[in-house]
């Protein structure tokens, strides 16, 4: 092995040393907290609280950089187009420190993929992205959870299907804590 080739390998290993006595970043900042009010076992119903759309328990994961959300939808023709049914889904969100920004990754029982970013706005988490219909439209996507002062969080589904000109409500859900 040529000398410069050594030290160059010395040093890496050194640098590397050193920098595993540094202590590791954490999600204990208060960007990684934006979206705990979503945190819980929730019963989801319309407006009035008079359908059930859902359940959902919204978990807190990996020492706090991942929140993890289980929906399971309500009875066929209890919901709207973001999830009522019967169907499944799961969801990782995560603020992306290389960004500034929140994630999400919403897989569906169904197949769907759905990727959205965004950010909180005031106090209400937004994010958005764009899928492919199977005709191959693209369909902008905006969801919105807002806090209640009573305890309870909103979230409206919002679609486009002009490039965000114009939105049309597709699910607009109640969540109140579960028990």
């Amino acid at each position: 092995m040529s000398r410069g080739l050594g030290l160059g390998l010395a040093a890496l290993l050194l640098v590397g040393g050193l920098a595993s006595q540094q202590p590791l970043p954490s999600c204990a900042g208060p960007e990684h907290r934006q979206f705990d009010f979503w945190v819980g076992d929730w019963v989801v119903t319309d407006s009035a609280g008079s359908r059930i759309l859902g359940t959902n328990r919204v978990t807190r994961e990996e020492a706090g950089c991942l929140i993890h959300e289980h929906w399971t939808g309500g009875p066929p023709g209890g919901g709207g187009g973001g999830g009522g049914g019967g169907g499944t889904g799961q969801s990782l969100n995560f603020y992306d420190r290389a960004t500034g920004r929140w994630a999400q990754v919403w897989v569906a029982s169904t197949g769907n993929v759905l990727r959205l970013e965004g950010q909180l706005e005031g106090t209400a988490m937004r994010l958005e992205g764009e899928t492919r219909r199977p005709d191959g439209a693209t369909v902008r996507n905006r969801i919105t959870w807002t806090p209640q002062p009573d305890g309870r969080v909103r979230q409206t589904w919002q679609v486009s299907r002009d490039g965000g000109a114009t939105w049309q409500v597709s699910f607009d859900g109640w969540y109140r804590r579960a028990g």
